[in-house]
């Protein structure tokens, strides 16, 4: 089995609460979904298969947090994953996965070989897209078998009700579940957004524990 692979390579995580660990990342093509403020714009791709994989990432060498499975959406190519993981667990790897966190059937088929979920929340009212509360809901309850947090892009559009039924939905399973307000970059500097940013995170950290404002680091400091 072969799957679309459209880069691998060994930076710092410039989002969610692992920000600054230094990690492979491993980027797989295609997505399921087209929001309005994606930055990442694949167009190329090589197909590996599951040894072969592995066998690029042992190139990085070891001392590294963990192994990130970005895309696009990994869990497209679940299938691939099923097989790809067992043997990354055998090399002593941490497995995070980068997720939009709406094929939640995908995950509960590979959740046992992951480690930490980073799980987006993908409102309306950013995205351009309709919503899909209810799967993440499904998604979320199939994450917490592992670690898991919730990010969340905040842009001008962004709807008050969006960042309050992510408040309701996350508290519903446990309080604990860290938060991270992630401001669209291009918009970042701007007062309006400045705003919303901490209104929301001010109402959040009425009901959760954990909630963070946190810019994308690896643009802020231009790498990869």
């Amino acid at each position: 089995m072969q799957a679309k692979i459209a880069e691998i390579f060994k930076s710092i995580q410039g989002e969610g609460v692992y920000q600054g660990v230094e990690q492979v990342f491993v980027r797989f093509y295609g997505c399921n979904l087209k929001c309005k403020f994606c930055d990442t714009q694949l167009t190329n791709y090589e197909e590996l298969e599951a040894p072969e994989l592995v066998n690029k990432i042992s190139e990085f060498g070891k001392g590294y947090h963990s192994i990130s499975l970005t895309g696009g959406e990994p869990l497209l190519q679940v299938d691939f994953l099923k097989e790809l993981l067992p043997i990354m667990k055998t090399t002593g790897a941490k497995v995070y996965l980068e997720t939009n966190g709406i094929l939640y059937q995908e995950l509960s088929r590979v959740i046992d070989f992951v480690d930490i979920t980073a799980m987006d929340f993908k409102l309306p009212s950013s995205t351009g897209m309709p919503a899909f509360w209810q799967e993440h809901e499904k998604f979320l309850r199939a994450a917490l078998k592992k670690e898991v947090f919730v990010k969340v892009v905040v842009l001008n559009s962004t709807r008050g009700k969006d960042i309050h039924k992510s408040i309701n939905l996350i508290r519903s399973f446990n309080k604990d579940i860290p938060l991270v307000f992630q401001p669209e970059f291009s918009e970042m500097k701007q007062e309006e957004l400045i705003n919303k940013l901490q209104n929301y995170k001010n109402l959040a950290a009425q009901y959760l524990k954990n909630v963070l404002i946190l810019p994308q680091q690896h643009k802020l400091q231009g790498v990869k």
